[in-house]
């Protein structure tokens, strides 16, 4: 198996088939090298020991709340951080340790897509 088959393997285990299927169909038409440099980034994740799959998936969160404006990429990685084993609980309450340093607008908009996950993962 080559890095890219591993990297899609460790992607399609964190954030779902689904959603790594949608990143692969959101990419091939436009820019498909983009989708084997994720793939590539999650096997290279994989095979670095100081950070387990849940640190990593709070610093992921992390950034993408600091940025705004990644309702999608949120979406994606709140199911990952779950799928990895982080609670409900945990989650919010990463985004409630960014709010004095990124604001309430990043926050709460980050909360009401956490909130949209839980939602659809408990069904």
């Amino acid at each position: 198996m080559n890095k890219f088959e591993r990297g899609l393997k460790i992607r399609e285990q964190i954030i779902g088939e689904k959603a790594s299927g949608s990143v692969t169909d959101s990419l091939k038409d436009i820019a498909p090298i983009l989708d084997k440099y994720t793939q590539v980034a999650f096997d290279e994740m994989s095979n670095r020991d100081a950070l387990n799959m849940q640190q990593r998936e709070m610093i992921t969160l992390t950034t993408l709340v600091t940025q705004g404006d990644t309702a999608s990429q949120l979406r994606v990685h709140i199911q990952g951080a779950l799928n990895v084993g982080l609670s409900q609980e945990e989650i919010v309450e990463i985004f409630i340790q960014c709010l004095p340093y990124v604001g309430f607008p990043k926050v709460l908009n980050a909360v009401s897509v956490a909130k949209e996950v839980f939602k659809q993962s408990s069904n």
